[in-house]
């Protein structure tokens, strides 16, 4: 059984102010033609269909075209939805929408309810595992400590005890919307730790012939059969280097996997320049970046006058000015912005404790602020969810 490997769409987002949807719409043009060029017998989209739990009518308008070019085809969809989708939302008319062959999986219960489609070799399950976050999903799972691999690993024992019932032989699929160990996040995904923990390990997935995985936008290879397919587009300059595409897999008759990757389109190249502005100016090497989307950061040590104004008569495209002067990171000129780059919330917090009273803090009180964060993320979940 052929299968393309999608995730990630996140259709109604812009990149920088740009409005992506007629790239995205492109991207849609790009997928349809791919199943049909390269004889695809089914198709997985493993989540964040949506960019956020309410999105723009013109992101309902296309993922509705999307499901009627899907369905013409006559080719079997599986889809689950992510962090960003609102599973109730899009999970309306999920019976309805079956009947054409586009299966939508956004309710944990049915983690071990596949989809069954057929080749010549016999069955093959497809388990879609929608985004599960723990607060919300821990009872329905008869877990006691609400964290992204417990709730997985008792999704997947749904998994393989039905799996388990079923005729030999019968290969398997699972979707899921995951951060696995092994994997390399980018800037654009939305943060989903629970109790200082974000991944999970890949040997969770154990039993299944072939993962499709959704969440982080880098195509990764976590092992031969767990997979990131990553997203279509890229979503932040930190994807700048990523060659976006979908996976092409062959399940053979004995379950072994054999991935192909098949690009995708780019609607215009990222670079990210950095250096004093006069030599981003004067620079010829950076000629091939003047049709680029260009973040630029800027090392002088005085920030120049309308530095904007005069990169964009180069780099027409420039979407993002960060200013970084060159200086010790003990400098108190040093930026608030930078001496919070590439910390998490929790961390700012701990850090503010140390500042106010002189010591960070202790065991006890750092696992009541991860709580306190797990907490309001949560909360917004919820919120989200009931939207």
């Amino acid at each position: 059984m052929r299968i393309l490997h999608t995730s990630d769409w996140h259709l109604g987002r812009a990149f920088h102010r740009v409005n992506l949807l007629e790239a995205q719409a492109g991207f849609i043009g790009h997928l349809v033609s791919t199943v049909r060029e390269r004889a695809v017998d089914a198709v997985v989209v493993s989540g964040d269909v949506y960019d956020r739990a309410v999105p723009p009518l013109a992101a309902v308008e296309l993922f509705d075209t999307a499901l009627h070019r899907l369905a013409d085809l006559g080719v079997p969809t599986v889809m689950i939805s992510g962090n960003h989708d609102s599973a109730r939302r899009l999970g309306v008319g999920a019976g309805l929408i079956d009947r054409a062959g586009i299966h939508l999986r956004t309710e944990p219960s049915a983690a071990g309810t596949p989809v069954i489609l057929r080749d010549a070799h016999g069955d093959v399950a497809f388990y879609g595992l929608p985004y599960l976050e723990p607060a919300l999903v821990k009872d329905e799972f008869g877990v006691d400590k609400a964290g992204h691999e417990a709730v997985l690993d008792a999704a997947m024992d749904r998994v393989r005890a039905d799996l388990a019932g079923r005729a030999p032989g019968t290969r398997s699929v699972v979707l899921a919307h995951a951060f696995v160990t092994g994997g390399e996040a980018s800037d654009s995904e939305r943060d989903i730790t629970v109790g200082g923990v974000a991944a999970v390990p890949a040997g969770v997935f154990d039993g299944a012939d072939y993962v499709a995985l959704g969440h982080l936008h880098g195509c990764q290879t976590i092992t031969e059969r767990v997979r990131y397919s990553g997203s279509p587009l890229a979503y932040s300059f930190s994807e700048a280097d990523h060659r976006k595409s979908m996976w092409l897999i062959d399940l053979d008759a004995d379950g072994s996997v054999t991935a192909d990757r098949v690009d995708c389109p780019v609607p215009r190249p990222l670079a990210r320049i950095r250096g004093t502005l006069d030599d981003l100016l004067a620079d010829p090497g950076l000629a091939r970046h003047e049709d680029a989307w260009v973040e630029a950061t800027l090392t002088d040590p005085v920030r120049p006058a309308e530095p904007m104004a005069r990169l964009t008569e180069r780099f027409p495209h420039t979407l993002s000015l960060v200013f970084a002067p060159e200086r010790a990171p003990d400098d108190p000129r040093v930026s608030y912005a930078r001496r919070l780059a590439g910390r998490s919330d929790e961390q700012v917090a701990q850090d503010f404790v140390a500042h106010v009273r002189g010591a960070g803090p202790d065991a006890d009180e750092a696992a009541v602020l991860r709580e306190a964060f797990d907490a309001v993320r949560a909360d917004h979940t919820a919120r989200e969810v009931a939207r």
